[in-house]
């Protein structure tokens, strides 16, 4: 079924009604009487000439309230009473043709002039309010369409200002994607239509062009038919009831014709950043795919290699083979595999972290038990001796995914250790730094190239081969170009920067910033575990 949203109240009058305020519809007839009043009080201490303008002040002060019928009725009955009233003979309405005839013809059509003068200027200033009106509602409609999330959202605030625009019923037809059809369950309603009506708008998104009377187009319709237009496409339909065929209402259809075109052209932005983020998200899907093919293609298959042909040697020659061949051999299988099984690790955390929204497993944890942990898995392969680490006391607990943070201490020391003379101790130290836990892995290595040090973090990229010595440069050859790109992934998954810094000796420093996070109440700190100092 369609979707359908109420009509938005409005308490709005109708553009082309000016009624007077319930306040002021006695003003005019209070200024006939304080006019009338102060020219019986003055009378005989004036002469009939100065009666006279204050009859015409009165008529001016009264004809700002009045149209101009009544203004012009209201000046001649006025005329008529002074002459009455004041002109000599009293009571009479028998002039003296030299003497006052002049005065009240000459009464008379100021009277008018004036009135007439003052209801054009009032119609004028009725005008320019109205255009003020139009622009502020244009304005505040710009304003509404920018910070609008979502077609629907649009629709409501477009009926709103339509129905504030003439007063009427106003129904609303939106399309919710650019390539959808008026007929299409998706499109959403707005307002109460009937079946006529709603063919009405589906026949003017169609064709893209406004009808009713005076549009040229199905000019004995009743009602208006407003597109809502974009840019070579048209995304919904307003229908209003027609205003007739005043200047008024050509004027009033142009304004409302000016918001249709601003929603249409909301509306195609907004739907067309959808669809590019969309596209983004399956080009950047696609992207990790490529390079997961790219990496099984490429890096699996000397480990996968190395690992048969041991493994075929062990299981057609073992009786050939002494006990310091076939150990050589075991521990060959053994080196591939863990190396094939960090490579598999680091590919499919890089394509997790490369997906949209991606959800964290985070908690507090203690930078003491992460560090140690991982320190634990590297002495256990045999590199105990060259790690080093310290821990600043006093730490605060982290607000992270424990597996990701010690997957990327790993990746760190495995680069360090590979990178490094074989008797060069790796450091490991974690530490307060600008309101930020830093955790950092340094070397004594060959460094890595200024030119480098953002590729290295790209995915494939191995450094710079030509400036390493010859153990950097085989232990480059075996690398696969993933690891420093997870480990910036997940620096940057946990709203930190990795970076990459030069030793002053020789060497590189990775320092991967945590941002601090107020604990959870009743967290407690563990006991630190048992970590070397450098």
């Amino acid at each position: 079924m369609d979707t359908t949203l109420p009509a938005a109240p409005s308490s709005s009058a109708p553009h082309n009604a000016l009624p007077l305020a319930q306040g002021r519809r006695w003003w005019p007839w209070l200024t006939w009487l304080a006019g009338w009043s102060a020219m019986l009080l003055l009378d005989g201490q004036f002469d009939l000439s100065n009666e006279a303008m204050l009859l015409m002040l009165t008529s001016v002060v009264a004809s700002l309230w009045w149209p101009g019928w009544a203004s012009a009725l209201a000046s001649t009955g006025a005329v008529l009473a002074f002459n009455w009233s004041f002109v000599p003979p009293r009571h009479t309405f028998d002039v003296d043709l030299q003497q006052h005839a002049l005065l009240l013809l000459a009464m008379l059509v100021v009277n008018w002039i004036i009135a007439g003068l003052v209801v054009r200027l009032r119609q004028t200033a009725d005008a320019a309010r109205l255009v003020a009106d139009r622009e502020a509602r244009l304005r505040a409609w710009s304003d509404t369409l920018r910070d609008a999330p979502d077609p629907a959202a649009h629709a409501s605030a477009l009926h709103t200002a339509l129905t504030e625009a003439t007063g009427a019923e106003v129904a609303l037809a939106v399309l919710q994607d650019l390539n959808a059809r008026p007929e299409d369950d998706t499109t959403l309603h707005v307002g109460q239509a009937n079946g006529e009506q709603r063919e009405g708008l589906a026949l003017c998104i169609r064709d893209g062009r406004p009808m009713g009377e005076g549009t040229a187009r199905y000019g004995d319709l009743h009602d208006w038919y407003l597109p809502l237009r974009g840019r070579g496409v048209t995304l919904g339909a307003a229908v209003l009831p027609e205003q007739g065929q005043t200047t008024d209402a050509l004027s009033l259809r142009a304004h409302l014709q000016a918001l249709c075109d601003q929603m249409g052209q909301a509306l195609q932005r907004s739907l067309t950043e959808r669809q590019a983020r969309t596209s983004r998200e399956q080009a950047q899907l696609q992207a990790t795919r490529n390079a997961l093919l790219a990496a099984i293609s490429h890096d699996y298959r000397t480990p996968l290699a190395t690992i048969m042909g041991a493994s075929s040697s062990l299981h057609d020659q073992a009786d050939k083979l002494d006990a310091a061949q076939r150990q050589r051999l075991a521990a060959g299988i053994v080196e591939e595999a863990t190396r094939l099984s960090r490579l598999t690790d680091n590919t499919l955390q890089l394509a997790r972290l490369d997906a949209p929204d991606v959800a964290l497993r985070r908690d507090w944890e203690s930078a003491e038990e992460i560090i140690g942990a991982v320190l634990g898995r590297a002495r256990r392969r045999g590199h105990g001796a060259r790690l080093k680490a310290w821990v600043e006391p006093g730490l605060p607990l982290l607000w992270c995914d424990t597996l990701l943070v010690s997957q990327l201490l790993d990746n760190l020391m495995d680069n360090a250790l590979k990178y490094s003379p074989a008797e060069a101790p790796v450091e490991v130290q974690a530490r307060l730094v600008e309101g930020h836990v830093s955790l950092s892995v340094s070397d004594r290595g060959p460094g890595i190239a200024l030119a480098w040090r953002e590729k290295v973090f790209d995915v494939f990229q191995r450094g710079d081969k030509t400036s390493s010595p010859e153990a950097g440069v085989e232990a480059a050859r075996q690398g696969a170009g993933v690891g420093l790109a997870v480990c910036r992934a997940i620096a940057r998954a946990h709203g930190g920067e990795l970076r990459l810094s030069a030793r002053p000796h020789g060497g590189c420093r990775f320092d991967f910033r945590l941002p601090l996070r107020e604990p959870a109440p009743g967290a407690e700190t563990p006991p630190p575990p048992e970590v070397t100092p450098p």
